[in-house]
């Protein structure tokens, strides 16, 4: 059982089955949002299919079943690293793609754990400031806690050639102008977003996973942004919700002291709520298409 999705083997194929459970900070919340299992397997088959029409990208995407479910091709899960020698496998990392200052690049910029001058400033950002480059990290996938790795770590663990690293970049790019493109109709921004890969039989990058919900990326409100406002259309809206009850402090505070974590308190009815409703909009807002 992943955090948000049960994962059932099928032999060449995988049966992913989407729940309404919901975590933040590497912990799951206590509380089922209503759709939000349907929200992002709904959302995640919008992108592969406009991905299959669109580009030349390999992806492991078979069929939607039912509204919560996704068959996808099966790839071999390495234990430790990848192998340079092999193909078809996952690669076991993740690969994040940044255009704002926002989430935990704003914390890491603020601790001095991430420098101005390597997203591309001279300065110290503000939260929301745009990035004139896109900011490419990778982190950890298999690990307790995803970390960031410098370039080196990234062929090594990925079991990649920085050739092959600067082909998934490229990927990267090319999905993210899609749903840019895509979410700008409706009135919203992609802010970041999170995306997995396989090498495939001749070791191109195959797009793996979920991509593009409001779990992996983040989405603002376009007009707010451009009168000096922030609205968070994502999961971050919830993580905003535990940064103000003082659980993110207590949390990463036990994190970096070795200390037992402090459990995740539940929702309030009103932000189960809100949540549920921000997932089915969502969906209309991002795709274009009717939640009901």
């Amino acid at each position: 059982m992943g955090k948000v999705k049960d994962v059932y083997d099928e032999g060449e194929t995988l049966l992913f089955k989407f729940s309404d459970r919901i975590s933040v900070f590497d912990q799951i919340i206590p509380d089922s949002i209503p759709g939000k299992g349907e929200s992002l397997c709904r959302t995640s088959t919008f992108w592969f299919n406009l991905v299959k029409e669109t580009s030349n990208l390999s992806t492991h995407y078979i069929e939607t079943p039912s509204p919560t479910e996704m068959r996808v091709k099966k790839f071999f899960v390495p234990e430790g690293k990848g192998n340079p020698y092999e193909v078809e496998f996952v690669i076991p990392l993740e690969f994040i793609m940044r255009y704002f200052v926002a989430g935990t690049l704003y914390d890491r910029l603020k601790k001095g754990q991430v420098k101005p001058e390597e997203v591309g400033l001279k300065h110290m950002p503000e939260y929301g400031e745009e990035l004139y480059d896109p900011f490419f990290e990778v982190t950890t996938k298999f690990e307790k806690f995803d970390r960031p790795l410098k370039t080196g770590d990234v062929v090594d663990i990925g079991g990649m050639s920085k050739s092959e690293l600067r082909d998934i970049q490229e990927a990267v790019l090319l999905v993210d102008r899609r749903i840019s493109r895509e979410v700008e109709k409706r009135g919203l921004i992609h802010v970041d977003g999170k995306k997995e890969f396989a090498f495939g039989p001749s070791r191109e990058p195959v797009l793996i996973d979920t991509f593009g919900t409001v779990d992996e990326d983040r989405f603002w409100e376009k007009s707010d942004f451009e009168n000096g406002r922030i609205t968070e259309l994502s999961k971050e809206f919830v993580r905003q919700y535990y940064r103000s009850t003082g659980h993110h402090t207590k949390l990463y505070d036990a994190r970096e002291r070795n200390l037992p974590e402090p459990p995740i308190p539940e929702l309030p009815p009103e932000m189960v709520k809100k949540t549920s409703q921000l997932y089915s909009t969502m969906y209309e807002r991002i795709t274009g298409n009717k939640w009901r």
